[in-house]
């Protein structure tokens, strides 16, 4: 299976008659494997907060969390597992795999608990998998 139908199908699917707004899946350095077409161009400052983060947790929370220049309030996570961050009446959801993070960005009518079981769901799949 390519990392483009994880995006496609795993990702984007529909939960509840609800879908995530964008997602990706990058490798730790911040390269794209794949992506939907309205996922952010993340700069490279950015993937590097998030590895901080996920290795000293609680580092964005003063900043905020920065996906192409958007800013996230950062709510929860799990330490070296799983970023939450919240942005209106969206956010977003960044699970932590042995090579990879796994991005859903969310907005209404789609929860924050609907985006954390569709990306953790990859997440743990890929954990699994030893990706």
């Amino acid at each position: 299976m390519s990392w483009q139908s994880y995006v496609d199908d795993h990702l984007m699917c529909d939960v509840e008659g609800n879908q995530l707004t964008s997602a990706a899946i990058l490798g730790q350095d911040g390269s794209v494997w794949a992506q939907s077409t309205k996922f952010p161009q993340l700069k490279p400052a950015e993937v590097t907060g998030i590895m901080k983060d996920f290795e000293e947790p609680g580092t964005l929370a003063p900043t905020g969390l920065f996906l192409g220049g958007e800013k996230y309030m950062v709510i929860q996570g799990e330490p070296e597992a799983v970023i939450r961050g919240k942005k209106g009446p969206g956010g977003v959801t960044i699970k932590k795999t042995k090579q990879a993070l796994v991005f859903g960005i969310y907005d209404e009518p789609m929860t924050g608990g609907q985006c954390n079981l569709v990306v953790e769901r990859l997440g743990d799949y890929l954990m699994e998998s030893d990706l």
